[in-house]
């Protein structure tokens, strides 16, 4: 008996669908499903691997008794389950407590865990990144978890004779990525849990940790034949059989070629005489020495496809035939490309202007964005990845900057209005105008002017301005101030403040970011109380 060689082909499918959700925040809810979809497939194949894993362990305690020194291998059945077991275990504690944590928070998984979305039952907390990022980055469980793998790899090796490791250490599925993350562009992935799962949506996640539990089972599907060819098991021949489909891509793009291995999660490989067959929608389909078939479908439309397949398999020793066939679907999409400014429909000069931009069915790799048009913009990509565009020209009527998106098979264009930061407004302890208190005014120290109603990060400075007081039966007293800073005379005019007095701010000129120079500013009048 024989697993596929290629496990490592699901993870294939799931980094592309992570890395098409790291490249947006506003993720599509087809990318969500293609999540939902992968994990579904992975969850199906542990259980078939289950199966056969529960059906061995007595078959190799019946060979071992053919000779007294075989029943060292009949030995090894119960540590190699329990470090399988064990470290299942752990990896479904983590996805119970994050599923939960996310949810009700009551301590279980259960129905206060899930939305019902137009009838389909979801995770509700299948877009939080915060408890991937501080559970498994910040708080350690990442790290413990890579611990926990390398260490049952190396128990599992421990059980294998020495003569036979490095073929066996070649056939483990178990094994970890320890290279990738160094290589990384963002500096903050300074981890191999940080560059796995930092800002990493639940639902992305889920599929991750179902395929580290396909890693450890089919590990120890592998010892399991390891086993059964050390106690002469290599012509057994199992009753029970389930075909699996192991895609490359649950989630493709029109024009893209769907491709899948399919085989039985018990299937027999080429040095056995075990007879298999298989047939996809009706069609013969050629299978290679280790038992696996691959076939591949163009993707002409956009929608869900549907395939069947069938396995027929010949028992070498009763000469009779049993076949095995079970439907799959898959989904093709087409690319899109989404860009939204993450403030408003405006960039502004002088200021960073996040934008978010959303790509579904695309690799960054493949992603090239560039700024054009009126407004002398730049945007180059942030570190959480997003993207800042700076601009230093207003446009005028019927002008735009343009943000330009292309990729192979798909060019966008997002048309944006320049503007210089709007007018702030001066204050005096947080008031524009009107009344005043006698002792409120004499404690201000300078004119502050304020953006009322702007979202980004601004300061604007007042470069100068002119204070008028206004007494009765007194000649005005004017001075002229730099700088938003109350001067000496300034604060003489202002100590001197008694009611009925009327202060008035004029010709104040300011500075905000972007300014080639300084603009005038609207006059403010105060009257003492």
């Amino acid at each position: 008996m024989a697993i596929p060689k290629e496990p490592r082909q699901l993870m294939i499918n799931i980094m592309y669908l992570v890395l098409t959700a790291l490249l947006a925040l506003n993720v599509s809810a087809e990318i969500f499903n293609a999540f939902k979809v992968v994990d579904k497939g992975l969850v199906d194949s542990n259980k078939s691997l289950d199966e056969s894993n529960n059906a061995l362990p007595d078959v190799i305690r019946e060979r071992s008794k053919k000779r007294k020194e075989l029943e060292v291998y009949a030995e090894k059945i119960d540590p190699a389950r329990q470090i399988s077991k064990e470290l299942s275990e752990y990896i479904d504690g983590i996805t119970t407590y994050m599923i939960d944590q996310t949810g009700d928070k009551n301590g279980v998984v259960d129905g206060g865990d899930y939305v019902d979305v137009q009838g389909v039952e979801e995770l509700r907390g299948k877009k939080d990144k915060d408890i991937t990022t501080r559970l498994l980055v910040d708080e350690g469980k990442g790290a413990e978890l890579k611990a926990k793998i390398e260490e049952a790899r190396a128990k599992f090796l421990d059980l294998v004779d020495e003569d036979d490791r490095a073929k066996f250490q070649q056939e483990m599925s178990l094994v970890i990525d320890d290279e990738t993350w160094r290589h990384g562009r963002k500096k903050k992935n300074a981890s191999w849990e940080s560059f796995n799962f930092r800002q990493m949506p639940l639902a992305a996640t889920l599929p991750i940790f179902s395929k580290y539990k396909n890693d450890v089972k089919s590990t120890e599907a592998a010892f399991l034949n390891y086993l059964m060819g050390k106690v002469g098991g290599e012509d057994v021949v199992f009753d029970k059989y389930t075909v699996v489909s192991a895609p490359k891509k649950s989630y493709i793009i029109k024009g893209e070629t769907y491709e899948t291995e399919i085989f039985l999660s018990a299937a027999t490989g080429g040095s056995s005489q075990t007879g298999i067959s298989v047939r996809v929608n009706g069609s013969p389909v050629s299978v290679n020495s280790d038992g696996v078939a691959k076939w591949s479908a163009p993707a002409g439309s956009v929608g869900i496809k549907r395939y069947s397949a069938d396995i027929t398999v010949t028992n070498p020793v009763t000469g009779e035939s049993d076949t095995y066939k079970k439907e799959f679907e898959f989904e093709v999409g087409e690319r899109s490309v989404t860009v939204s400014p993450t403030k408003m429909n405006v960039f502004y000069i002088g200021v960073d202007n996040p934008v978010e931009i959303s790509a579904a069915g695309i690799s960054s790799n493949d992603m090239q964005v560039s700024m054009s048009g009126a407004g002398g913009g730049t945007i180059k990509r942030g570190s959480d990845g997003t993207f800042v565009v700076n601009v230093s020209q207003q446009t005028r009527n019927g002008e735009f900057a343009k943000v330009n998106v292309s990729a192979p098979g798909i060019t966008v264009a997002k048309d944006f209005r320049v503007k210089k930061i709007p007018d702030p407004v001066p204050t005096l302890s947080g008031k524009v105008g009107g009344s005043i208190g006698n002792g409120e005014i004499r404690a201000q120290l300078a004119l502050i002017p304020t953006l009322e109603g702007f979202d980004f990060d601004a300061r604007c400075d007042i470069v100068g301005f002119q204070i008028i007081r206004s007494a009765k039966r007194e000649d005005p007293e004017i001075n002229a101030n730099k700088g938003g800073k109350f001067d000496d005379r300034t604060k003489g005019l202002v100590n001197k403040a008694k009611p009925g007095d009327i202060f008035v701010f004029d010709n104040i000129k300011c500075k905000c970011p972007g300014d080639p120079a300084a603009r005038t500013l609207p006059s403010s009048v105060y009257k003492v109380q």
